[in-house]
């Protein structure tokens, strides 16, 4: 069973009657704003205004601190650099055409030598018992010369005899023949003799020269830098391949030999000057000459991607230093072309834009740019042109410029840019990649304008 609510009570009061419905009280009477409110007001809204057009209008970009130099105009010469190695001017291979025991070797690596010096000896016993055999059968060879000519001079003497006696009718003429007939036979074997002795004579030459072979001496003066054979080793000679005993080396005269790109290869010729650095003797450089530029190329990984050509260069140096020893690692530097009046910038100045990216370029732009042709060939590459940026009031503006003649440091600019005119130089990030035409930038260690102090 529902509760029902009780009816709201009526306050009566005795001196006031309950009203029949309710009462509104009446609003009171405006008040008008003050000239200072509505100034604040007013000040306020555009305050609010000028801050919302300020967060939605562009920030001008901050200028990019960068590196700067001043072009120059002087004198620039083609520098080409490569490694190499050290070798001695001539070195000879010490061998033997003679097989034998090495019975004594009297000189290490680092011995000096002179030129016919007594090095070392090959058992000799074999060649000195030929020796003997070839005197043995040239004596022998002597006395049949000399028996041939004393029957030679029997033989006149009787074929004059013979004559006489013909001549008084004792003698036949037959007889006089045979005379003839047997001294040319005579003087034939005179000649056969003769013959036998120059055989023997070159035959003992022959064995007197391989004997003395059996004494090791030094062909030219240098230096033993390498030695091959040990005492009681078996020396085999050969005509057809050599048993390397030592190797001498002229160390006072020393060349680089170095390996140069095909690039590179095209300014080189022989009597350019160079400079040489040996890795083992930092800070010290040696003049040198170049004495031979190598016509037939080195190709390393033929036929892949990584193949790469390049030429032998020999260097001779002209100075002199004991302490630069063959096999060393060295670094040459050839000087080939010099040109006078150049405008000259750093090398590092020089950087890649594509041609889109230069000012007044009609290439297309990236998202009008032909589609890559049907059957999955790539596209080609778009060309890249060198440029510099140059500072002028504050702006980088890019110029395309054309190169010459590069040292190892600078390099040449033959159309784009005049001497005296400021470039950026680095940083490289920003140089080779952020920087563009018209950005603002500010030299590194610039103040700002309005930090700059007065006067």
């Amino acid at each position: 069973m529902a509760l029902k609510s009780p009816a709201p009570l009526t306050e009566v009061t005795a001196d006031r009657p309950a009203p029949d419905k309710p009462t509104v009280a009446p609003l009171p009477p405006p008040q008008r704003m003050s000239w200072k409110g509505r100034l604040f007001a007013v000040v306020f809204v555009l305050a609010i205004a000028g801050i919302t057009v300020a967060s939605v209008m562009p920030k001008p970009q901050p200028p990019v601190e960068v590196q700067a130099i001043s072009s120059r105009q002087g004198t620039i010469t083609r520098i080409v650099t490569a490694g190499g190695k050290l070798q001695a001017a001539t070195q000879v291979k010490l061998s033997s055409n003679i097989t034998g025991d090495l019975l004594t070797l009297t000189v290490k690596e680092g011995d000096v030598v002179k030129k016919g010096q007594e090095l070392g000896t090959i058992d000799p016993r074999r060649y000195a018992a030929q020796v003997s055999q070839f005197e043995a059968a040239r004596a022998s060879a002597v006395a049949d010369v000399q028996q041939a000519k004393v029957q030679v001079a029997q033989l006149e003497a009787e074929l004059k005899r013979v004559e006489k006696l013909q001549a008084g009718s004792i003698a036949s003429a037959a007889e006089v023949e045979k005379a003839t007939s047997e001294l040319l036979a005579g003087r034939a074997r005179f000649e056969a003799a003769n013959g036998r002795l120059s055989q023997t004579d070159a035959s003992l030459r022959e064995a007197r020269h391989s004997f003395s072979m059996t004494t090791l001496t030094a062909p030219i003066d240098g230096v033993v830098t390498k030695r091959e054979k040990q005492v009681g080793e078996r020396v085999r000679g050969s005509d057809f391949s050599e048993d390397v005993i030592l190797i001498i080396s002229t160390l006072s005269q020393m060349e680089m030999k170095m390996e140069v790109g095909e690039q590179e290869v095209v300014y080189l010729k022989e009597g350019q000057s160079a400079e040489v650095e040996v890795d083992a003797l930092p800070g010290q450089k040696f003049r040198a000459e170049v004495v031979e530029v190598a016509r037939n190329a080195n190709v390393k990984n033929a036929g892949t991607e990584g193949e790469v050509t390049t030429f032998f260069v020999r260097l001779a140096m002209t100075e002199k230093d004991a302490r630069a020893l063959p096999g060393m690692s060295a670094q040459a530097s050839v000087f080939t072309d010099t040109r006078d009046d150049a405008v000259v910038v750093p090398i590092q100045a020089v950087t890649v834009r594509s041609e889109k990216e230069l000012p007044g370029s009609q290439a297309p732009k990236p998202e009008t740019s032909v589609p890559p042709a049907a059957g999955g060939r790539k596209a080609k590459r778009e060309p890249m042109q060198k440029v510099v940026f140059v500072i002028e009031d504050g702006v980088a503006k890019i110029r395309r410029v054309e190169t010459g003649l590069a040292s190892d440091t600078e390099i040449e600019i033959v159309t784009g840019l005049a001497a005296g005119e400021r470039v950026v130089e680095g940083p490289y990030r920003v140089l080779s990649r952020e920087l563009s035409d018209g950005k603002p930038v500010k030299e590194q260690g610039e103040e700002s304008k309005g930090e700059r102090p007065a006067g």
